[in-house]
């Protein structure tokens, strides 16, 4: 019997004790862990808990269990989010005259579920969407670093929850296939694969009675193609940007990203062709997750899409520092550097008497807009301190302050809750009434020049109903 695993080896010496002599399914050890909820898999597979750590072990023909091993190592190598690969047990001798298959040790993967455990969850809502995001993603990773799945499904994929973030993470990589480049027929194959394989999936949710009566899961499963030639377009176009527009160039397709509802989690620029080639690392987030990452980082506390939108600038200001620097640095290191040479710097710029027309972190989402659109104009990139200056001098004078004004009875959202309204701020009622459409807002409310006419006696009612007025947009409403 031999034993191939991964230095520190000795983390695991407490696993050479089990009774490897017999099939995996056949053992009875007091360290076995039953997981509820547990992924399908074609192959036995049990849970051992040892020395404080969960491990899965998973029993399978050598050659195939030697090439998950290799398999599974490169895609950590990559940093492609995947289980982390123990060792193996190969050479386990002959039981009953049947030779026994080799082991394939991994590390369990703590916080992590099954998508069947997610849709059996009564208390939450069905994360359909965030799942397929999180599935689709992970597969054009793979495909991005040269890896054809072969059997791409919820079931072949774990996800973890973590501070608001859905991930997902490979599992299974026993059909996995790496190739340089991965060519397009290829790409299309795989994702035809993972349509068919999560289209049986859903089929089998809807058995069970954990989809809604009036969802059909094939029609539901086409999403997977739509993301994915959605997301593979964005993220693998091949853009190479010139020096001078490099900052204003990287808001642009972050901005494009989040459109498609994926945040930037590393941007990275790679020297190219006299400018430099632009990779984005991405992740799939709930509201709230980028607000408590900004707070985090840098202590400012703002609206959820005014996070991602600094987030993302501190990603960009990142790249700028390594592309300048040569290293790579700690995300923690950038956000600081990023709050004292940028954000701080734009704050000082502001006109004390123009500083309560609109908080802090809005005026500087707007200067980052400002500037996207001056660089536009200008071809290049004009950077964040001129595109301030001129966004204080020409447009920040024009907002009205009543736009600091919110009705009261406004409920304040609590903590990461993404209201779908652009609150600025709240505070007290003033009065203020915003002028009509064609005059100068003063704040006075208009006169009417003598009185009101009254009606005498009652209003008539209208026989029959009121006929609906065409593009009446109180019924464009309720469509």
């Amino acid at each position: 019997m031999r034993y191939v695993f991964r230095p520190p080896a000795d983390i695991a010496a407490g696993l050479l004790t089990l009774p490897w002599h017999l099939p995996l399914e056949e053992w009875q050890d007091d360290r076995l862990v039953e997981i509820r909820h547990r992924g399908t898999s074609r192959h036995v597979v049990r849970f051992v808990a040892d020395g404080g750590r969960l491990y899965a072990l998973k029993e399978m023909q050598e050659t195939l269990a030697r090439r998950e091993y290799k398999m599974l190592r490169k895609l950590n190598e990559l940093g492609i989010p995947a289980v982390e690969p123990l060792g193996i047990v190969v050479d386990r001798g002959v039981h009953e005259d049947v030779q026994l298959d080799a082991v394939l040790c991994t590390h369990y993967l703590e916080y992590s579920t099954t998508y069947r455990a997610l849709y059996s969850d009564p208390h939450r809502p069905r994360p359909t969407d965030r799942l397929f995001d999180a599935l689709v993603e992970l597969l054009v990773r793979l495909h991005l670093a040269g890896f054809f799945w072969g059997d791409c499904s919820l079931s072949n994929t774990l996800f973890r929850l973590d501070a608001g973030a859905l991930q997902a993470i490979f599992v299974d990589a026993e059909t996995t296939e790496l190739h340089s480049p991965l060519s397009n027929g290829q790409r299309e194959y795989d994702v035809e694969l993972a349509f068919e394989r999560v289209g049986g999936e859903l089929l089998d949710l809807q058995a069970a009675g954990l989809l809604p009566p009036d969802v059909e899961p094939l029609d539901l499963a086409e999403e997977i193609p739509t993301r994915y030639a959605r997301l593979w377009s964005t993220l693998s176009e091949d853009v190479v940007i010139r020096p001078e527009e490099q900052r204003y160039k990287i808001a642009e397709r972050l901005r494009k990203l989040n459109d498609l509802g994926f945040d930037a989690d590393e941007v990275e620029l790679v020297s190219a062709n006299g400018g430099y080639r632009l990779h984005i690392r991405t992740r799939v987030a709930e509201p709230g997750h980028d607000r408590l990452i900004l707070r985090t980082l840098t202590g400012l506390d703002v609206q959820e899409n005014q996070a991602r939108r600094l987030l993302n600038d501190i990603a960009s200001f990142r790249g700028h520092v390594e592309e300048q620097t040569g290293h790579r640095i700690p995300m923690m290191v950038a956000a600081s550097r990023w709050l004292h040479e940028v954000y701080d710097k734009v704050m000082r710029l502001m006109p004390p008497a123009l500083a309560t027309r609109l908080p802090p972190a809005e005026v500087f989402h707007e200067v980052l807009e400002h500037r996207w659109f001056l660089s536009e104009m200008a071809g290049r990139d004009i950077g964040t301190t001129a595109a301030a200056r001129d966004y204080f001098e020409h447009v920040l004078p024009s907002v009205p302050e009543q736009l600091l004004t919110v009705p009261a009875g406004v409920p304040t959202p609590r903590f990461g809750e993404d209201t779908g309204a652009w609150l600025i701020d709240l505070g007290e009622v003033t009065g203020e009434v915003p002028q009509v459409e064609g005059t100068r807002r003063t704040g006075e409310v208009p006169k009417v020049a003598g009185e009101v006419p009254k009606v005498a006696g009652k209003v008539p009612k209208v026989a029959g109903k009121v006929p609906k007025v065409a593009g009446d947009p109180r019924e464009r409403d309720k469509r």
